[in-house]
């Protein structure tokens, strides 16, 4: 395998048409305004191709780049994979590893606009989220005092 970085014309570039992942307009728009936003973006996560140009990872970037009338892009031409290993890749570089730790956005990052940088939260994330492993007394009750976050209301 071998890989080579570079900066590309668009033109040069083909999107993948067995991409398995579902891009929504909605998702191009979010990406399209922070690219707007935050244009050196683009020169720290290029797109992936092939020896073909056709892309591995990054067809969102890609289609909102377009959309922003950029004309080239940094890409990383990856060659000497098999075709088993461009669809691992792509479906790999597509799914969500790992799952947010709730606690440290809502103390460290709630200050940043998290929801327009593309985490999907539900209106209540920050809200504490029960600890199964308190210490429970005789009566089935915690031994730890709690604090309802809405009311204040202490049990």
């Amino acid at each position: 395998m071998k890989v080579e970085t570079r900066k590309v014309r668009l033109s040069e570039i083909k999107p993948n048409p067995d991409n398995p992942r579902q891009i929504s307009k909605v998702q191009v728009n979010r990406l399209v305004k922070s690219l707007q936003e935050f244009p050196e973006m683009m020169q720290i996560r290029e797109i992936v191709v092939d020896e073909s140009m056709i892309i591995l990872g990054g067809n969102m970037r890609f289609r909102a780049l377009k959309e922003t009338g950029v004309k080239e892009a940094i890409v990383k031409i990856v060659t000497g994979l098999t075709l088993e290993q461009k669809r691992e890749f792509i479906v790999k570089d597509n799914a969500g590893f790992g799952e947010w730790d709730m606690d440290a956005l809502a103390n460290a990052w709630s200050d940043l606009p998290l929801t327009e940088w593309g985490l999907d939260l539900s209106e209540d994330w920050m809200e504490p989220i029960p600890d199964d492993n308190k210490p429970i007394d005789e009566a089935g009750m915690s031994e730890t005092e709690n604090e309802c976050p809405k009311c204040g209301f202490k049990w």
